[in-house]
């Protein structure tokens, strides 16, 4: 009986599910890269055996481009494990045009409006004229709106 990393292992070598071992492959190649460079990197992919890793920021491309005759070295001489199943020729990086999409989690295109919840019975104990008189009035304004 097989334990499931084995049923796992099986069903990712089949040929309908190539697609995953190139994804691995990328993966272990990304791994590779600085943690800053990977945040940077939006996605990879395969062309005609040639690693296109997309970048989101021109800083980021010179950096890489830095970085890549030393991974391109280690790689022709030890191959991930992952990437047995493909053949890489060569490692390419460009920036996107497009800007990124960000989502807003909360959108509330309509006002809320709330009920007024003051009565105005309060009893109010100023001792300065001044200050007594503009409490009572906006006191009166309260019970105004409460009524209508």
């Amino acid at each position: 009986m097989k334990n499931s990393a084995q049923i796992l292992n099986s069903i990712q070598h089949r040929p309908q599910f190539s697609k995953l071992s190139k994804y691995r492959c990328i993966k272990k190649i990304q791994s590779i890269f600085s943690p800053a460079l990977q945040k940077m990197i939006k996605f990879a992919y395969f062309k005609n055996d040639i690693l296109f890793f997309v970048l989101n920021h021109p800083g980021a491309k010179q950096e890489f481009d830095n970085n890549i005759q030393s991974i391109k070295s280690a790689l022709k001489f030890v191959s991930p494990e992952e990437c047995n199943e493909v053949t890489v020729t060569d490692i390419k990086a460009f920036v996107t045009n497009k800007p990124i999409k960000k989502i807003a989690l909360f959108q509330t295109n309509s006002k809320e409006t709330y009920t007024e919840r003051a009565t105005g019975d309060i009893e109010v104990n100023i001792k300065d004229e001044k200050l007594n008189a503009l409490v009572k009035s906006i006191q009166d304004i309260i019970k105004a709106n409460n009524d209508s």
